[in-house]
């Protein structure tokens, strides 16, 4: 038989099928050990075939099977072809995506334990008969594993003696066997299971998905409608026909949460996939999502490659957001993932926001997405009432701080009644940047086209692209002058000038630097959910989600951040940060309020914002994108290419150009706007970055092969070209 293997090499020279010999046993879909040159590598069986082209002089044998069974089936195959031509990605890289990296090249393997159990022969004996009277150590330990069916050899050997074991394991008195062991993520996460019963709103939302099959949903409920809920309920009716699910949400910090909720629901059955666990924890939650130990993948963006087979329903929370488009190497939208994997299945695919995108909301409106509305919080509660405060007039009267006078005196009512507030601002670190005062100089970074950020408790300068890190400035390098002021503030200041105002409350910081090391960011959401601190500053990892039933006052510090961006989805980001993080308040019997800061009050997506009027907000949006053939009346197509010589990048970028150039004379009702410039962020990692960004309107799938073929013409050497679809980051 012969094997078609694809070499564990991301290398577009290499990105093809390769013909080795094989017996009749190997299954499509195993991961081998072949020899490639004069090495032994990697490579993943795609096919299996009786004949090949291949002389049989030059063609090599499979040297070994890697795994106890094929880890990637017939599905993920499917999904790899579709993934290949619809975001022109090499084989491998996609094939790299469908198990833990850390399998490649046996970093990580199954965890096997020794035990030992009493050998038959010696558990009817009299242990004088052969132990010593004298081996007291012997005696205690043959006695203590006597009366156990199994014991881990390591516990014996701290507990009583290493020697003393190993001397009745050579003798045979003990018989000594292995056993996998699983690494299990959260495990400190318990539950008890509570029965709700449903409102009418969420009772309709099941029957709705429960009662199809093969359909595109888009639930569009308000903070603190019961989404989760309606979730578990779908997953449980699929479980129930003896299928799997898939539930994924944006941010590593919501996982434990909706962890809690599914164990306590599902058990054992439930298996957690993302970056933040070990790559122990991550091999045994994905092999047991492959064996069908587990039948529910909770994670984020990741997770939809969980190897699952039978899919009955898949989720995809808050699907509205950013991260759920990939912006590096391997490049794809797990959305449309998602929606390949529901057709392939004939399963249904259920996408939920309290604000969902303007893309995905037109869909539901033109009748691709049936539209699922839950308008009401559970048990009718509020929303919380959001008070736009004008931080002009605050520096008008004199109030150069950060807090304006309202939210000073919000958060000092809701600290004296014993509550809890979220202050959000979307900027982490001490200041957002060092400027002289005398000659405008600024501190970037040396390998990128950025600003640095001071971060106050480390005392250094960091860039956010390359993570470099500087030693802080006492005086400017360009005209020494000791005159220097920081930028913008971030989470660690307004965490420090709160504790100068609030000095006998506990406040916590969440934000990238705060969660970087393992379970972090679960460790400051229980201490925060268990009333060990009054208020939480964090960036956006805050804003979604979270449910603490004290929370009654939420301050956005700087509400402006994400609006004025150069890029068209600016004020719709707003919005939904907006809404997100109001949210978080007022979500129990007490009622929330928020405190907005800004200094352009009159700006329509705060008072829509305000009003919690999504609709108006994707009313006023979308006639903006018609008019301007922004997508959904679009789809963005953004070429970006790298390269550490600047000219070579621009000589790339001219032949790319004028090539599309032509495409699009050629196609002229199909582009709307075709344009080559330098990338928002011109370096980054001593790699300058330009970009040709076009709008096409008709023909799509054509024309963005014709693009593929157009990049591939011109892309060698130094230069790297990376084609995005509607990138979520446009810098």
């Amino acid at each position: 038989m012969i094997a078609e293997v694809i070499v564990d090499i991301s290398n577009s020279e290499v990105d093809r099928i390769f013909d080795y010999s094989c017996s009749e046993n190997l299954q499509k879909g195993s991961r081998v050990l072949i020899p490639f040159g004069n090495r032994k590598i990697e490579g993943y069986v795609i096919g299996i075939k009786e004949t090949t082209s291949v002389p049989s002089d030059k063609l090599k044998a499979v040297c070994e099977t890697l795994d106890d069974r094929p880890v990637i089936g017939e599905e993920m195959l499917e999904l790899m072809r579709f993934m290949c031509s619809r975001y022109h990605l090499r084989v491998v890289d996609a094939l790299r995506l469908f198990i833990p990296s850390q399998m490649r090249g046996g970093r990580i393997k199954e965890l096997k334990k020794r035990y030992v159990r009493v050998a038959d022969e010696f558990a009817k004996r009299e242990r004088n008969e052969f132990i010593r009277p004298t081996a007291k150590t012997q005696q205690e330990v043959f006695d203590y594993v006597l009366n156990r069916a199994e014991v881990d050899t390591a516990y014996l050997g701290r507990e009583f003696s290493a020697a003393a074991v190993r001397n009745l394991i050579e003798r045979g008195v003990f018989e000594v066997f292995e056993k996998a062991e699983r690494r299990t993520p959260y495990s400190e996460i318990v539950c008890s299971a509570q029965e709700y019963t449903l409102t009418e709103m969420q009772q309709n939302a099941v029957n709705a998905v429960c009662g199809s099959e093969n359909e595109n949903f888009l639930l569009h409920g308000v903070t603190g409608s019961g989404k989760t809920e309606v979730y578990m309920r779908c997953i449980a009716d699929a479980l129930k026909q003896g299928k799997t699910a898939i539930m994924l949400e944006p941010e590593i910090s919501l996982t434990p949460q909706v962890l809690r909720n599914f164990r306590a629901r599902f058990g054992d059955s439930v298996a957690i996939l993302h970056s933040g666990l070990s790559a122990g924890e991550r091999f045994d939650e994905w092999r047991r999502l492959l064996c069908g130990e587990a039948r529910v993948a909770v994670g984020a963006r990741s997770a939809i490659f969980a190897p699952l087979s039978n899919v009955g329903l898949i989720i995809i929370d808050e699907e509205h957001d950013g991260s759920y488009v990939s912006d590096s190497n391997p490049r794809y939208s797990t959305e449309e993932v998602a929606e390949f994997r529901a057709r392939y299945n004939k399963c249904n695919l259920l996408l939920g926001s309290a604000t969902p995108s303007v893309e995905s909301y037109y869909k539901a409106k033109i009748g691709e997405y049936k539209l699922i509305e839950m308008r009401e919080r559970i048990a009718n509660r509020p929303l919380p009432e959001i008070e736009i405060v004008n931080m002009c007039e605050e520096l008008r009267s004199g109030n150069n701080g950060f807090l304006s006078r309202r939210l000073k005196s919000e958060l000092s009512d809701c600290m004296d009644n014993g509550n809890q507030a979220i202050i959000f601002i979307n900027r982490r670190g001490y200041s957002s940047y060092v400027m002289c005062s005398s000659c405008g100089y600024v501190a970037k970074c040396e390998r990128c086209d950025v600003s640095l950020v001071y971060h106050r408790e480390e005392d250094v300068l960091k860039c956010h692209y390359c993570n470099n890190r500087y030693a802080p400035l006492d005086v400017c390098p360009k005209c020494r002058s000791p005159h220097l002021r920081q930028g913008y503030i971030g989470t660690q200041k307004v965490a420090e000038l709160l504790k100068k105002e609030f000095p006998d409350k506990k406040i916590l910081r969440m934000d990238n630097d705060t969660t970087q090391n393992k379970d972090a960011h679960l460790e400051i959401l229980r201490s925060f959910g268990a009333r060990e601190a009054d208020i939480l500053v964090g960036t956006q990892m805050i804003a979604k989600g979270h449910d603490f039933p004290d929370v009654t006052l939420v301050g956005i510090v700087d509400a402006d951040m994400s609006l004025h961006f150069a890029d068209y989805r600016a004020s719709e980001r707003t919005f939904q940060l907006i809404t997100q993080v109001a949210g978080r308040a007022g979500r129990d019997v007490k009622k929330g309020r928020v405190i907005l800061q800004t200094y352009t009050p009159n700006h329509y997506v705060y008072r829509l914002a305000a009003r919690g009027d999504y609709v108006g907000f994707y009313e006023k949006e979308n006639n903006l994108r018609e008019v301007t053939k922004y997508p959904p009346y679009s789809k963005i197509v953004r070429i970006l290419i790298t390269s550490e010589s600047e000219e070579d990048a621009f000589s790339v970028l001219k032949a790319d150009f004028d090539d599309i150039n032509v495409l699009a004379r050629e196609n002229g009702e199909c582009f709307a706007y075709l344009s080559a410039m330098k990338s928002p962020v011109k370096r980054i990692q001593d790699k300058y970055r330009v970009q040709i960004i076009a709008r096409i309107v008709k023909d799509f799938n054509r024309l963005i092969q014709k693009i593929y073929e157009i990049t591939d013409s011109h892309t060698g050497g130094r230069t790297l070209c990376f084609v995005e679809i509607n990138p979520s980051n446009m810098s």
